[in-house]
């Protein structure tokens, strides 16, 4: 059975960098060596008897195929369009900070 300390919790805490009182390290110390225990309880489930199942609906993912069209505008007149041009490509506002 798993053995979760108080100084694995502190180890992952620094990792994650996040902050953790010594109150909240011995009761996720537990918390965590119970879910870890939990599921070392699965590893002896015995499974032999089932086949593998990874998709039990049927459903499939359907795509086409990439096809290139050539466009009937210019360059330019596609550029037009575009709420904000920089040396000619489209400029998008940026989605992640950094």
């Amino acid at each position: 059975m798993s053995n979760i300390t108080e100084h694995d919790i502190e180890r992952i805490a620094k990792l994650a960098r996040i902050g953790v009182t010594p109150e909240e390290t011995k009761s996720l110390a537990i918390e965590l060596d119970g879910i870890v225990g939990y599921v070392e309880q699965l590893k002896s489930a015995k499974l032999s008897d089932y086949d593998p199942t990874d998709q039990v609906t049927g459903l499939r993912n359907v795509t086409r195929e990439d096809k290139v069209i050539k466009s009937e505008l210019s360059r330019g007149e596609l550029l037009a369009n575009a709420p904000m041009v920089k040396d000619g490509y489209v400029l998008v506002k940026r989605v992640l900070n950094g």
